[in-house]
């Protein structure tokens, strides 16, 4: 980045207690350039807790997610099919699953600038928590291969050692401002000190919720919105592996064939008049 987002006066540590700092980064499409739950798809069909139907609707909803398509009421729907989809299944084998591929599925996406500035939070004397809807199970290895500090995320219901279905607490839009208010007080941050970085229209909350809020690859409600509220902007283009690239296999390829194909499905239509917008 040409220029640092950080405040110079913040820099040189923790000046006392009770004014610790913090930065708060959400997750997908801002530290990495992808969905980190269709991500462990391909994965989670080869251990057996997938249906190919499974991750077809997974691509679909993927693909609204990349184009930024996914309104309130989809990410809603999308919140309970995921949680649907995870009853019963053993919270052991999807963090086995998860600790393994973590490397083959997230590192490609990761992006370089996101490192960098975490980098320099550190370097301030600043701790890194990672702010996800996503469950904690997927959420926590990602944030731990980044070296961050804390975790925020989805925590699903677990009874017997598998998910119920049930979520205990989500992630999500007012959600994610409350939790952080929660976690500044427990380690005794002052949010007016603090920054947090997102790309979503639905994470206004957050950004609101410190002194330092940066919207990253903003679309153009979510600039507009930046601007009204002094936020600050950032453009983040280099997925950049944080070790060698390995290669992801032939399933994610039909996954994102089958995304493709879900479009010109939908152009098709839409060009013989029958499409809703």
């Amino acid at each position: 980045m040409s220029t640092s987002p950080l405040d110079p006066r913040q820099h040189g540590g923790r000046a006392s207690a009770g004014r610790r700092v913090a930065a708060f980064f959400d997750l997908d499409k801002t530290i990495i350039a992808t969905s980190s739950t269709a991500a462990f798809s391909t994965s989670f069909l080869a251990g057996g807790l997938l249906t190919r139907g499974d991750v077809l609707r997974s691509a679909y909803a993927h693909f609204l997610f990349l184009v930024g398509s996914a309104d309130a009421d989809q990410t809603e729907r999308m919140r309970q099919h995921l949680s649907e989809l995870a009853t019963g299944w053993e919270v052991a084998k999807v963090t086995q699953i998860v600790a393994e591929t973590v490397h083959e599925h997230i590192d490609p996406y990761v992006y370089a600038e996101a490192v960098e500035l975490m980098a320099e939070h550190h370097e301030a004397g600043h701790d890194v928590v990672v702010v996800s809807a996503s469950g904690t199970e997927l959420v926590e290895p990602i944030a731990a291969m980044l070296g961050a500090d804390h975790v925020i995320a989805t925590r699903l219901a677990v009874a017997d050692g598998r998910f119920t279905g049930e979520i205990d607490f989500y992630a999500y839009g007012e959600n994610k401002a409350t939790a952080i208010r929660d976690l500044a007080a427990k380690r005794g941050y002052d949010l007016e000190r603090c920054y947090a970085y997102s790309d979503s229209i639905t994470d206004a909350p957050m950004l609101s919720a410190v002194g330092h809020g940066h919207a990253v690859n903003p679309d153009r409600v979510l600039r507009r919105l930046a601007a009204e509220n002094g936020w600050g902007m950032l453009t983040f283009t280099r997925p950049v592996a944080l070790r060698p690239r390995v290669r992801l296999g032939p399933v994610l390829a039909v996954v994102g064939l089958l995304g493709a194909a879900g479009l010109a499905w939908w152009w098709r239509r839409r060009r013989d008049g029958r499409a809703t917008t």
